[in-house]
């Protein structure tokens, strides 16, 4: 054989054994990928092409003490349309059809439809958009339509839903109500009730399989969910529609009066704790008000005179003075050490019992009283007042409660005139609900509960859970002391010279305490200081119902500022409503009128209500609620329209009940 044919023979044999070899690797390597990396790279392949998707589940409805909606999810669906899977002689027996039929139902014109549905055949679009937020019976009939009701393969039919939560009041108890949102990185943003009950109304989310397609847009394979989604429980808070809506619009008027920067309102049952309204209202720039934030429960600032009460029970409990011991103001001015205590009152009230002082609200009288019974042994009035529970948090389960302020004596901050300033609501601290709690332990003759609001929890008639009266302290103070109290939280309001006797009416008893406490008062610039208006007390004054705060900031002290004058009428109001349009109205007869005149003014006051309801009321001008309360107590079917206050009724002020079946309110 020449030497150039083995040559050429030689190369030939190491070229095919290369191959050879080479091909041996290439199969050792394929075979190691799928024995050690084949299910990392299959995932890796699916999850290009196809990926699970969570489906968030309903959340459970949030109702009010009387079934009403105060939160409720509402599931809204989105159509598309995949051009490619649709053949094209189906495509063009369906498509005027089915443009017609979506014109119909969507409003806009057959020809828009038939242009969308062509230009995405032509364009051989997988992902066209046909419609947005359809409701449920919407969609059941879009699914029906031509060409659609051949389903996601034959007819390119394509369905998302997604769930989104109305609430029915819209922006009353916005705050209250609140919500529950879940960030990328899984953490929970909780406000309100949406947020501290989110553990039984969140339910549980389910799966569902999508194929990626064209610009990174995911297609739902077939039309079942891999795994369905459990909806919520719903949840029965304790709050009453009617009265929130009083309580509302009560604080809302009185926030606009005075141009104040903000405000809350609280109405709880006194028996059971059960928190029947809770408002929060902040001013924006242009000053309307809105639900900026939970002032009731998360805001602690110095309550002023309202804490007059606690620094009094103290005193009798700790049996250091009695309501009839005389005390002299000197004059409205007492001097200890650098500082000078006054009373709102130039010249003061001279020498007078402790028990007119607290109805006028002396500062001097009640900064003499702690501080000269107290000043040897200060820990024992801080020792009474914690025994009280003013040191510690509700434990409410919504979040950002503030932190009550109660030093003890050598805690930073205190200093020879703590007991002094303490004694009428400076240097300690308290949320609006901390305080309100206080004062419905009064009202129940000592026994503190805990606010409350949530009833139960339910899964369509079936209780899950109840949740029932929570005590704190079984007697935060004696029922005698208790009594003594109550009878001043009465004179407050009743007699001549209690702060709150401009609040007194005849038609129903209340009892509370006028609070009046400076801001930024360390300030030496007087444009700088500002005011918080507070009224804290219960109503009925003979056998209490219900407690109410009133907490109004920063008052334009133009217009006034003192806690009677701003904050006493929203409480007055409140109670005046209640006693009109709610079952307590039924109970007047049954309470314990302190005297034979006030029995006969009830008597008087129930038989008007009766007479006026003879024929049909004038409504206009009112809330819808206030509205629909009057007129359902009355008998009569209400049909309603529109939202907010009642613009038009449709049977005129006057006409006969016993002629009437339905009115129509029209609200804007």
């Amino acid at each position: 054989m020449p030497v150039t044919e083995k040559n050429i023979l030689s190369r030939l044999y190491f070229v095919a054994g290369s191959l050879f070899l080479f091909a041996i690797v290439v199969v050792v390597k394929l075979v190691s990928l799928q024995m050690v990396h084949g299910d990392k790279y299959k995932q890796l392949a699916m999850d290009r092409t196809e990926k699970m998707f969570t489906i968030a589940p309903n959340r459970g409805n949030l109702y009010s003490d009387d079934g009403s909606l105060l939160a409720t999810s509402v599931t809204r669906f989105t159509i598309r349309f995949d051009a490619v899977t649709v053949e094209d002689a189906v495509f063009k027996e369906n498509v005027v059809p089915l443009a017609d039929a979506l014109a119909k139902l969507l409003g806009k014109s057959s020809s828009h439809y038939q242009q969308l549905l062509r230009k995405a055949k032509s364009n051989k679009n997988r992902y066209a958009l046909i419609a947005r937020k359809l409701d449920y019976s919407d969609y059941m009939e879009v699914k029906k339509f031509p060409l659609f009701s051949l389903g996601p393969n034959r007819g390119g039919f394509i369905v998302e839903q997604q769930t989104v939560r109305e609430h029915p009041l819209g922006k009353i108890a916005e705050r209250s109500v609140g919500y529950e949102r879940k960030d990328a990185n899984g953490y929970y943003t909780r406000v309100g009730l949406e947020g501290a009950f989110g553990q039984y109304l969140r339910g549980v989310e389910g799966k569902r399989l999508k194929q990626k397609i064209a610009k990174g847009q995911w297609k739902p394979i077939g039309q079942e969910n891999i795994i369905e989604p459990k909806d919520g429980y719903d949840v029965i808070s304790s709050i009453d529609i009617n009265v929130q809506d009083i309580a509302h619009h009560a604080l809302l008027g009185q926030l606009e009066k005075y141009k104040a920067d903000h405000g809350c309102v609280i109405v709880m049952e006194t028996k059971t704790g059960e928190v029947k309204a809770i408002s929060n209202l902040g001013r924006t720039t242009d000053g309307k008000y809105y639900e900026r934030l939970n002032y009731a429960i998360g805001e602690s600032h110095e309550p002023g005179s309202t804490f007059k009460l606690m620094s009094l029970v103290a005193a009798l409990e700790d049996e250091v003075i009695d309501t009839s011991t005389v005390i002299d103001t000197e004059k409205g001015k007492w001097r200890i050490y650098d500082r000078t205590v006054r009373d709102s009152k130039h010249g003061g009230y001279g020498k007078i019992s402790v028990g007119e002082a607290f109805k006028v609200s002396s500062n001097t009288a009640f900064a003499k009283m702690i501080h000269n019974n107290y000043k040897d042994k200060p820990e024992k009035f801080v020792n009474r007042l914690m025994r009280m529970n003013l040191h510690e948090e509700l434990g409410m389960p919504i979040k950002g409660e503030g932190k009550p302020v109660i030093r003890y004596p050598g805690d930073e901050g205190w200093s020879g005139i703590s007991l002094a300033w303490m004694s009428h609501g400076y240097e300690v601290s308290m949320t609006p609900l901390q305080t309100l709690s206080f004062y419905n332990a009064i009202a129940n003759d000592g026994e503190m509960v805990r606010p409350r609001l949530i009833k139960e929890v339910k899964e369509w008639n079936k209780t899950i859970h109840k949740f029932d009266k929570d005590v704190i302290n079984e007697a935060i103070c004696s029922k005698e002391t208790a009594a003594k109290v109550k009878q001043l939280l009465k004179d407050v309001v009743e007699k001549d010279r209690g702060t709150g006797h401009g609040l007194y009416s005849a038609n129903y008893s209340m009892a509370g305490k006028t609070g009046t406490s400076q801001k930024n008062y360390v300030s030496k610039d007087p444009d700088k200081l500002k005011y918080i208006s507070s009224f804290a007390g219960y109503f009925p004054a003979e056998n209490p119902k219900y407690s109410c705060i009133v907490v109004i900031h920063e008052p334009d002290k133009s217009v006034g500022y003192y806690g009677a004058d701003v904050s006493g009428p929203v409480f007055k109001s409140i109670a005046r409503k209640i006693y009109a349009t709610s079952p307590i109205i039924d109970e007047v007869d049954s309470l314990k009128p302190a005297t034979k005149k006030l029995d006969k003014a009830y008597e008087t006051f129930y038989a008007n209500a009766q007479k006026e309801h003879s024929k049909v009321p004038n409504v206009k001008g009112m809330s819808g609620m206030d509205a629909i309360a009057i007129l359902e107590n009355l008998g009569l079917q209400v049909e309603v329209r529109g939202n907010g206050k009642v613009q038009k009724q449709s049977i005129s002020q006057g006409t006969d009940l016993d002629k009437v079946d339905k009115i129509v309110l029209e609200l804007s």
